[in-house]
């Protein structure tokens, strides 16, 4: 299987960010969703490079990134991290594609920090609520209990949690890829430390401006999504996309792992300006 490199190394506020980047053409940014890294998109963008000069990272707290107890690894900081990035890459208008939190990374970015996009596709993003499942409010409630678990129990918690991500069942591969990050010392705790840390007032501070924008806004949604119902999505669409969405068939959340080819359809459909 081929990975994503990230061997670029980014530092905002003392925070390490690792970043990658691969093609040739205009600027197209990835962000990835929780609780996942970079490595998401690896069947996508290679596709997308062709086309595009594809920059991706790993938000703060996740993937390659910074861990550690006491960081800040909410969706508070990760729209700063973004414009941050933006600023040294030195991109003007990018398309962006962004998944889950990375949406809601997108959205608030925009919103909060001003960045401008040529275009904006969002896959099953956590935008409007309600959102939060009952394990997250739990695990919100008694983090050091779970940071603390034996790690047989962790990893068996932690790949029944991330497969339920998916429709299909997700093979031995890529459940290990998307796994990796959060086991050991450091990666167990860092796991529940990002879902202790999801709070649904850094979406509902955004959720009021919702509306028509000066660039393309395209959404694309799992039908058989368990952790965000397409329902939601549809409501998000009469706010963004004055109701058009593509719904694609037997896909979960995890899009990327069940059609990656819509989102590579979608993104090569849009118009031939690259």
């Amino acid at each position: 299987m081929t990975l994503l490199d990230l061997p670029q190394c980014f530092d905002h506020d003392g925070v390490r960010v690792a970043w990658g980047r691969i093609g040739e053409g205009p600027p197209l940014v990835l962000v990835h969703g929780t609780p996942f890294s970079s490595q998401v998109w690896r069947r996508i963008a290679p596709h997308l490079a062709r086309h595009w000069t594809v920059h991706f990272f790993d938000l703060i707290g996740y993937g390659r990134s910074q861990m550690g107890e006491g960081l800040d690894v909410s969706l508070g900081v990760q729209n700063g991290l973004m414009a941050a990035l933006f600023a040294e890459w030195q991109l003007d208008r990018p398309d962006v594609l962004a998944h889950d939190f990375g949406g809601a990374t997108a959205l608030r970015a925009h919103y909060l920090d001003g960045l401008a996009y040529r275009s904006l596709t969002l896959v099953d993003p956590v935008a409007v609520a309600p959102w939060g499942s009952p394990f997250v409010a739990h695990v919100r409630n008694h983090e050091p209990a779970f940071a603390g678990l034996p790690a047989y129990a962790h990893e068996a918690l932690l790949a029944a949690y991330i497969a339920g991500a998916a429709h299909r069942p997700l093979g031995e591969d890529a459940l290990g890829v998307h796994m990796a990050p959060w086991l050991g010392e450091t990666g167990q705790p860092a796991f529940y430390r990002q879902i202790a840390q999801m709070d649904q007032r850094f979406t509902d501070e955004v959720e009021p401006r919702y509306g028509p924008m000066d660039f393309p806004v395209r959404l694309l949604w799992g039908e058989r999504d368990d952790w965000i119902p397409i329902e939601r999505g549809r409501a998000l669409a009469g706010k963004l996309t004055g109701g058009r969405l593509t719904a694609i068939p037997d896909a979960g959340h995890l899009v990327q792992e069940d059609a990656p080819e819509a989102i590579v359809a979608a993104m090569m459909a849009m118009p031939a300006e690259r």
